[in-house]
């Protein structure tokens, strides 16, 4: 697979505005044929020192039959994405063009290298782990990582459960706005089940439903509103990283690097 670390290394040649060179930072060529684009890779020559330089040689990676323009402009620095996308494609090249109309290529794409983490979370509310995630995964914040990203997100309104933990959940009986009696069966966590126990007793049935609970793949993030827990950790035999249920973008970008940098070191 031929996937360029950044667009500069990639060069249009649909003309020749300095005869036969090219930009110095030119490592590959997308180049307008009669019957198409083809994808060039050029070696130039390193004894010159200007902006454009000439090449010394020059190879066709891909020619028309193998290229692929994908019709719509993209992020190019969610690269796991254009992975995705080049792979879906049925061509052995795709072409993709940034929003700012940069250009840049994948040849033969293969997704085998990528790190798949697993992301727990819960919902409703928001799965904001999860959804966190997938934003900053969208704005191309790991694209350096070569990571994909498997979301395990419970919905906890399908315990039958008669107590649930708080309104902002939408739930009409939540343990932070009604009183107990006794003998409930609660859709919570361990924090719920202190909470209850302390101004109630013990008389009640536990769902836990911490995304901790879930987790049985590795590298895992999971989210968890239980602080002393935060950080890099081992659960259920499996490695991963536990954020705090309110951690911020920056926690959460933070947390993904350093699991995948401990995971791979």
């Amino acid at each position: 697979m031929i996937f360029p670390d950044h667009c500069k290394y990639v060069g249009l040649a649909s003309t020749k505005p300095c005869d036969d060179k090219v930009y110095f930072l030119s490592r590959y060529l997308l180049r307008e044929t009669p019957n198409g684009t083809e994808l060039q890779e050029v070696v130039l020559d390193p004894s010159e020192k200007g902006m454009m330089r000439a090449i010394l040689s020059l190879k066709v990676l891909a020619g028309p039959r193998d290229v692929y323009h994908y019709p719509e402009k993209v992020n190019i620095h969610n690269r796991t994405r254009l992975l995705e996308l080049a792979r879906d494609s049925g061509y052995r090249c795709t072409v993709f063009t940034s929003l700012d109309e940069n250009r840049t290529f994948i040849l033969d794409p293969d997704l085998s290298g990528l790190l798949t983490l697993h992301v727990y979370d819960v919902t409703p509310p928001r799965p904001s782990l999860s959804a966190c995630i997938r934003e900053l995964e969208s704005a191309g914040l790991f694209g350096s990582l070569s990571v994909r990203f498997c979301h395990h997100v419970r919905d906890i309104s399908a315990i039958h459960a008669d107590v649930y933990p708080c309104r902002a959940s939408g739930f009409s009986k939540t343990l932070d706005a009604d009183p107990m009696h006794g003998g409930e069966q609660v859709a919570g966590c361990l924090t719920a089940s202190q909470f209850y126990t302390e101004c109630y007793g013990t008389n009640f049935h536990l769902e836990n439903i911490c995304p901790l609970e879930s987790v049985q793949e590795e590298p895992f993030i999971a989210r968890c509103c239980r602080s002393e827990r935060e950080g890099m950790t081992g659960w259920h035999g499996k490695t991963g990283s536990i954020v705090h249920w309110g951690a911020d973008p920056v926690q959460i970008y933070r947390s993904v690097t350093e699991l995948v940098f401990r995971w791979r070191n």
